[in-house]
């Protein structure tokens, strides 16, 4: 295991107690020492919600190592099952939690005999798995839970919907703009003739799992949540799974044209290329925009990306293919996935990174310098390091990315909401040198430490005197220049004379 003050994807119980929270009326059981139950404080803060999380700690302390943990969790599931009156509660331990070894499917078989809502334990190996995968597995055995017992009753219902429909899976707590998607994907599939069956499992009830099979296909538009239940579901039932992400306008298209084949093939008869044509011309301002002459400014224009999957490699597509935008590298912390986000960036992009040391990307952004970072919070905090604009596009995410407007990404409306991201992350025109005549950079304190951790270069009082001098537009690139000349030559100080040598040493 790695410790880490910075992460990309938390550990596995947080998957699940993402999926677990995003249903209505499920409550999750956490069996965890102190230190491990942040969950309800990150949510709480994050997500702009009235009602409490219905997470509930059961706390490992020296008390219960004495004695065993079995009795403390049975009391803690029965007793909330009890008061909340939940139709599902779902055990999970912790890494911490898991070294002890215990027989979790016990405890809930134990449980199961008083309580009267259901009871599961999220069977997910916590020291294999990161949060996205655990939201995955979790999300696939909820659903195959449900439908199995509904088959033991005889009560899956039989046959498809009348018309067209559809099961929008994926959609969670803590989700990068996923409410506000799902929303657009409802009103999307509404324009399109296609009734929603279910929406799982941000806001469903665990007992609309069983009309699942009633839909024509499902729409799993992200990579890291929703295709085992996809997979699980067509292995089942044959229900056709669209997995294509609708952002932008060619994306967006794709996806469409892949629902039309699908339902086409059931025996419908449906032409969606007139409702294309319509929606990228007169809905998607985004066609438009990147034709204009504000855009082209941008033609050329270095950029990285990194995040997620299912982000990274849409925004990549969108800046080369569809805003004439240089991506330089583009990346992803989903190393289990690795192969697949190669697949769809490389012809987009000049070189591929798959990492989780956000270090690392840190070094590469320094090292190619970009005019715009599109990445997540923690390469919002490199930008700023750098002076570079970023526009957050992936989890991890701050408390500003839960907007209270209406930001989709996904979709023709989406498309409208990148073009504003992407355009307004780039410094254009004559800002920079607007703000070097008002005085603007130079009020800022110049960075002194480089963005790796282990940087120990230090400047002095003239050095910094001498670099507030050069012009705002060209000072991070010249003061990384340095840096790099003092570290090749063994400088721990960097005063004006380095300064000036390093000048020399590029010719400037």
């Amino acid at each position: 295991m790695k410790l880490a003050y910075w992460m990309y994807a938390g550990p596995a119980h947080i998957g699940t107690l993402r999926v677990a929270s995003s249903f209505k009326n499920v409550h999750a059981i956490m069996h965890a020492p102190l230190g491990d139950d942040y969950f309800n404080v990150m949510r709480s803060m994050l997500e702009r919600e009235r009602n409490f999380t219905p997470v509930t700690t059961s706390v490992v302390d020296r008390n219960v190592l004495a004695r065993g943990s079995q009795e403390k969790v049975v009391d803690n599931i029965t007793r909330k099952d009890a008061e909340e009156h939940p139709d599902l509660i779902v055990l999970t331990p912790t890494c911490t939690s898991s070294i002890l070894q215990e027989d979790l499917h016990n405890f809930v078989e134990r449980a199961q005999l008083e309580a009267k809502g259901d009871i599961m334990l999220a069977d997910v190996n916590h020291y294999r798995f990161n949060e996205l995968q655990a939201a995955d597995r979790t999300l696939q055995q909820i659903v195959q839970y449900y439908i199995e017992k509904a088959r033991k009753k005889g009560e899956l219902p039989e046959g498809k919907t009348e018309k067209p429909s559809v099961n929008i899976i994926g959609g969670s707590t803590l989700g990068f703009h996923n409410q506000h998607d799902c929303t657009e994907l409802k009103r999307l599939m509404a324009d399109l003739g296609i009734e929603v069956n279910t929406v799982i499992p941000e806001g469903a009830s665990v007992y609309d799992i069983k009309k699942m099979p009633r839909a024509w296909f499902n729409l799993a538009p992200y990579r890291e949540l929703g295709l085992m239940a996809a997979s699980y579901l067509e292995a089942e039932f044959g229900i056709p799974c669209v997995d294509i992400t609708p952002m932008g306008v060619v994306e967006t298209a794709r996806c469409i044209r892949k629902i039309q084949q699908v339902i086409n093939a059931q025996g419908a008869d449906v032409d969606y290329e007139e409702f294309i044509n319509e929606q990228t011309l007169h809905v998607s301002q985004a066609a438009w925009f990147s034709r204009s002459i504000d855009c082209q400014n941008l033609t050329g224009k270095k950029a990285v990306v990194f995040g997620d999957n299912t982000h990274a490699a849409a925004m990549t597509k969108i800046l080369a293919r569809e805003m004439g935008i240089h991506v330089v590298w583009a990346g992803t912390y989903c190393k289990y996935d690795a192969d697949w986000f190669r697949e769809q960036v490389s012809e987009y992009c000049d070189e591929v990174l798959i990492t989780e040391d956000h270090g690392a990307i840190g070094d590469a952004i320094a090292r190619v310098e970009p005019s715009a970072i599109f990445g997540t919070q923690m390469e919002r905090h490199v930008g700023k390091r750098l002076d570079i604009p970023c526009g957050v596009i992936a989890a991890p995410i701050h408390i500003q990315n839960f907007p209270l407007g209406y930001k989709p990404f996904m979709g023709y409306e989406g498309t409208n909401q990148i073009a504003d991201l992407v355009y307004n992350s780039f410094t254009l025109g004559m800002e920079d040198h607007l703000l070097e005549i008002f005085g603007g950079h130079d009020t800022k304190e110049v960075i002194t430490k480089g963005i790796s951790a282990g940087s120990d270069l230090n400047w002095t009082k003239d050095g910094l005197a001498e670099l507030n001098k050069i012009p705002g537009f060209v000072r991070g690139k010249v003061k990384r220049n340095t840096e790099k000349f003092a570290r090749d030559r063994g400088f721990k100080d960097i005063n004006v004379e380095v300064l000036y040598a390093a000048k020399e040493s590029v010719g400037a």
